[in-house]
């Protein structure tokens, strides 16, 4: 018995090491578990905290409307879809989503996926190929950079939002079959904007075909809650449109708004899509009935685009008493919910997300890989069910953490940054 135990730690000793490295370098993570329904408020290790990193963006993981739905299906169609959706797994549901996506995005048509990394990752690995090239902003996101991985094209990095050096990499790149340009619209980890825009402009130039990650902007940004490229003016610019039914819709998986025919290319060739069991009916009814509040209530988003702001306005405030801080322009137009306070140091980082989770302010701090070395930082996001008190209590506990952790102290380096 001792033997065979020695012979499975020595099998596992890779995994023990690797663990035992990232402690060092305070890059070890593990899981926290919410009590209750995903809320502004939460129950954590047994006491109510705040919480200030959701991706839960319009409040809407419990409401009421959307909890019915979910019921409604379940009773209905059942737990699961039981297949493919080039099986037997499409069932009504799934086209009535589609349906009602096409409508709400302008686009003729959409394919729903299993989750915003299956969407990224199958479309880029199928749509392009050996041969191809693909231009991708250097801040993009994980599935975007593995779904560039995996599609065997030429991959070239332009620098976060550089424009000039984009078109200087378009110029040198000659001799590919095709070519496309990827972007998140608002950047996960920073809370900016991608300048669509000039993007667009791009991919006329040189014939390049345009994709965008919607994930952290659909239902919050744009009159109607479209997205970026509704707030941009250019939806009928971009080739593909991705968006996520997890974050914004409160529900689960995620979407591509496209062309007919790329739809059609996409169920064909996409493997994340032909390969996965389709979504359940309970996930689709409450993506649908979230979708509709999404559209009949647009005081959710302004509501959070004004404490955004406000949030913001604060933090820049705060940050500002510490000389040794630098702070580049926070106020974004439109403010997005997403607010980095970069701290660089991971320790530090950690201290000041467990120091403020015991003010009641839960917000994760981000480290390597998740973010560039030296830039780790407590990501905080805003919800439309926090309120100004919410906000009030969360920019003071920051100020008061500041104030405990970091005082007259200076500190190597750039601090807060946007």
């Amino acid at each position: 018995m001792h033997m065979h135990t020695r012979h499975i730690h020595d099998r596992y000793a890779f995994a023990e090491a690797c663990l035992n490295d990232l402690k060092a370098r305070n890059l070890y993570r593990s899981l926290r578990t919410v009590e209750g329904p995903q809320e502004s408020r939460v129950v954590l290790d047994n006491r109510e905290v705040l919480v200030f990193c959701s991706n839960n963006y319009l409040g809407l993981a419990n409401h009421p409307a959307v909890r019915g739905a979910a019921l409604e299906a379940l009773n209905r169609f059942g737990c699961g879809a039981g297949a493919s959706r080039l099986i037997s797994g499409t069932m009504t549901l799934h086209e009535r989503l589609e349906h009602a996506l096409a409508e709400f995005t302008g686009y003729p048509a959409v394919l729903v996926f299993n989750s915003g990394y299956a969407a990224n990752v199958g479309i880029l690995s199928s749509l392009m190929e050996a041969g191809d090239i693909i231009l991708s902003d250097a801040l993009n996101h994980a599935s975007i950079v593995d779904g560039c991985r995996l599609s065997r094209a030429e991959v070239r990095i332009y620098r976060h939002r550089d424009v000039e050096h984009l078109e200087h990499l378009l110029k040198e790149a000659h001799g590919f079959r095709k070519r496309l340009i990827v972007t998140d619209a608002v950047f996960s980890m920073d809370g900016d904007l991608a300048p669509l825009p000039d993007l667009v402009d791009l991919a006329g130039r040189f014939g390049c075909l345009l994709m965008v990650d919607e994930a952290h902007a659909l239902g919050v940004l744009g009159l109607k809650g479209r997205g970026a490229a509704e707030w941009f003016g250019v939806e009928e610019k971009i080739d593909l449109s991705m968006g996520t039914l997890g974050k914004a819709l409160g529900s689960f998986g995620a979407f591509v708004a496209c062309s007919p025919v790329l739809r059609e290319f996409l169920i064909n060739r996409a493997r994340s899509f032909v390969f996965s069991t389709a979504l359940p009916p309970p996930v689709l009814a409450a993506a649908a009935a979230a979708l509709a509040l999404v559209e009949n209530e647009p005081e959710r988003r302004a509501h959070l685009l004004r404490l955004s702001r406000e949030f913001q306005e604060g933090v820049s405030r705060i940050v500002t008493m510490w000389p040794d801080t630098a702070v580049e322009d926070a106020l974004r137009t439109p403010a997005t919910p997403i607010r980095p306070l970069i701290l660089e140091d991971e320790m530090m980082t950690m201290e000041f997300c467990e120091t403020l989770l015991k003010k009641g302010i839960f917000a994760q701090g981000i480290r390597p890989p998740t973010v560039p070395p030296g830039t780790a930082r407590l990501r905080f996001s805003l919800m439309a069910t926090h309120t100004n008190e919410d906000v009030e209590q969360a920019l003071g506990a920051i100020q008061e953490t500041f104030c405990e952790l970091i005082g007259g102290k200076s500190r190597k380096g750039k601090g807060e940054s946007a």
